[in-house]
């Protein structure tokens, strides 16, 4: 279990590094061809997608996860076959229906709640995605439970490049627009649909059980599928319902505190667009890391083997906590240099090194998710999220107009913070496991300083120094404060081979 465990993580880790590389070069375009302004409205776009994916998917991947993990355990491989079949057809029901929803909708929705007539348009097209993201998320969910990453994995590297190809080949003959970046969003959607059918087909043939399963009534998957799904659907609908206040109240709280619609537009396309891909791109070691985990969790907890359980959270929670405060120093010494050098935004450098402080919260925040999924308490999850986001909701409304930015920087901390704290209570309520604060924290905090002081500094004179690219010379000097820290953690016994 273990090793299944860590070798899917770090296979997910390679290929969400790679999609993270090829998604920031994308970033990159992007940001340099529509503008902070257009980004900033392309990115209202993303509230709207998350609403409804939630409706169609969201919950019915997760449902699937779980189901198909216990019928692992149990030995009933068909079982997971009628899963999988019972949420596509779920699935693709439910997404035909939001698609018609917002699709005709659109001019409402984005005159109303987006206060944006200009996203109309994208919305429409984003729409025509919304089946194909549907089939994609139940077959992502069915390989999870079987903890088996490879196709999710390169499926979003399929995604990824059919997007990149398609926008970087049409902006030779025509200007880049928001709504030529959605289709280009939704024909890498309906790529990566078509590569998960195919892989499907494939798994499916190397899995088929050498004695048939036992009968089993055709209605008694779908209705158990529908009774986790609705549950998990309905609690992340209200969450992502308040995720898409705070992105709509963002802009209009710059605007209260006396910037422009044009500057408070700029302001958050330069958050949302730039920094937050920034300060999620490590984050892909722990997002791999809870997908795998929910499944983990699920068979240990259905095994009662809670020694195994309480091991893997250990171990889940240290490397997720150890990843947020590398990178909360990576940002914090490096952020200005990165926004310079990679956005020509020096804005979004600065706003990285303000927000470096959330890493350690954001990241292992994620993985007390997934355990608590995992065991079942799908409820206890959605009640610190709403929790952290209704407080967080509040703060923007009431610190931004006075603060500004800063009162966005302040208002994430915070809400982060307890939500953090919140979710460590609940799951050490469930599950006792040690954590030794001395490695993870003071340890590696002294050997993150040192090393990242050193590094900035060996950038800052080879820049100007030397005629090598600013680009190279930070991502060389990134590399080796990386590898330097690591080096480290080992010598030092903040890591343990053992534990790998």
């Amino acid at each position: 279990m273990k090793n299944k465990l860590i070798l899917g993580t770090l296979f997910l880790t390679i290929t969400g590094f790679i999609t993270r590389i090829i998604g920031f070069f994308y970033r990159i375009f992007l940001s340099n061809t529509l503008g902070a302004r257009l980004l900033g409205i392309y990115q209202l776009i993303f509230p709207v997608y998350g609403i409804c994916f939630t409706l169609f998917a969201s919950g019915i991947q997760t449902a699937i996860s779980k189901q198909v993990a216990e019928k692992e355990a149990a030995g009933d491989k068909q079982g997971g076959k009628r899963i999988l079949t019972c949420g596509i057809l779920l699935s693709v029901s439910s997404a035909i229906l939001t698609l018609a929803v917002v699709y005709f909708g659109a001019p409402w929705i984005a005159k109303t709640f987006l206060r944006e007539p200009e996203c109309a348009r994208s919305l429409q097209l984003l729409a025509l995605s919304f089946p194909f993201c549907g089939v994609t998320s139940c077959i992502h969910g069915y390989c999870y439970g079987l903890k088996k990453s490879f196709l999710p994995a390169t499926s979003q590297l399929v995604e990824q490049s059919m997007r990149v190809i398609f926008l970087y080949t049409i902006s030779i003959s025509l200007p880049i627009t928001c709504e030529l970046a959605i289709v280009a969003l939704a024909l890498g959607e309906l790529a990566s649909c078509l590569y998960c059918v195919c892989g499907n087909f494939v798994l499916q043939k190397r899995n088929k059980p050498l004695k048939p399963s036992p009968a089993v009534t055709s209605h008694a998957p779908l209705a158990k599928l529908l009774s986790i799904s609705l549950s998990l659907t309905i609690n992340r609908l209200f969450i992502n319902i308040l995720h898409s206040f705070e992105a709509f109240l963002v802009p209009l709280a710059l605007r209260r505190y006396g910037l422009s619609r044009d500057e408070a537009l700029s302001i958050f396309g330069i958050l949302s667009g730039m920094t937050m891909s920034f300060l999620m791109f490590p984050g892909t070691l722990t997002n791999s890391l809870s997908v795998l985990l929910l499944p983990v969790v699920s068979e240990s907890a259905a095994k009662d083997n809670l020694r195994a359980l309480s091991r893997s959270v250990a171990t889940a929670v240290k490397y997720s906590v150890l990843l947020g405060v590398c990178a909360g120093f990576a940002f914090f010494f490096f952020g200005r240099e990165l926004g310079i050098t990679v956005f020509s935004e020096e804005r979004a450098g600065s706003f990285l090194a303000n927000l470096s402080f959330l890493c350690p919260f954001l990241y292992v925040s994620t993985t007390f998710s997934s355990i608590l999924n995992g065991l079942g308490k799908m409820n206890l999850t959605f009640l610190s999220s709403v929790l952290g986001l209704s407080l967080r909701v509040i703060l923007f409304a009431t610190l931004i107009p006075r603060l500004g930015v800063y009162g966005y920087f302040v208002s994430l901390l915070i809400s982060q913070l307890f939500l953090t704290l919140f979710d460590l209570i609940l799951v050490r309520k469930s599950i006792r496991f040690s954590f030794d604060a001395v490695n993870v924290l003071v340890k590696s905090s002294i050997i993150l300083f040192v090393t990242a002081s050193f590094f900035v500094r060996l950038y800052e004179f080879l820049a100007v120094q030397t005629a090598f690219s600013p680009l190279l010379l930070l991502a060389v000097c990134l590399i080796l404060f990386a590898l330097a820290a690591l080096s480290l953690f080992f010598i030092t016994g903040v890591c343990k081979r053992g534990e790998i």
